[in-house]
């Protein structure tokens, strides 16, 4: 019923501490991220009714067949905000994205200004990164949030 404080409390948050228990964030560096989290009901936009997520769709995952279709494999299936996997396949990268987002649009518009959501969506696979695999997707989830906020 409240995406952004689901996202925030059960997402983004817990893998915050993490990355700041494991010397990735550094404590000083966390405020950024949690003033996200703490104005996220008022960055996220337009309130929606819940999406079915991939929830792990990066271009690995995004498979283009010989015969012009496409296929979407390895899902995490999971209810909550449609923005969140256009955000992962920017993140990560995707063939034809400009093409995807046209075709995303033409089907089923996405409110205003989500292009300045973006980041805000890309924090809990980065923060998840920056917990597995070290610093450099840290400061990916910094450069996100402030660009989250600066909006």
């Amino acid at each position: 019923d409240d995406w952004p404080s689901w996202y925030a409390e059960h997402r983004v948050l817990p893998y915050l501490r993490s990355a700041v228990d494991a010397g990735t964030v550094r404590p000083g560096e966390a405020g950024v991220i949690e003033a996200v989290c703490e104005r996220l009901p008022a960055l996220a936009g337009p309130a929606e009714p819940p999406a079915r997520l991939h929830g792990d769709l990066w271009q690995g995952n995004v498979l283009w067949g010989a015969d012009g279709e496409v296929r979407v494999i390895d899902p995490a299936a999971h209810g909550g905000h449609r923005e969140t996997d256009l955000a992962m396949l920017r993140l990560f990268g995707c063939p034809y994205l400009a093409e995807v987002l046209g075709g995303y649009e033409e089907t089923s518009p996405l409110a205003d200004g989500w292009q300045d959501r973006v980041g805000a969506h890309q924090l809990f696979p980065l923060l998840v990164h920056a917990v597995l695999f070290g610093r450099g997707y840290a400061e990916q989830a910094l450069s996100a949030a402030r660009s989250t906020l600066a909006g």
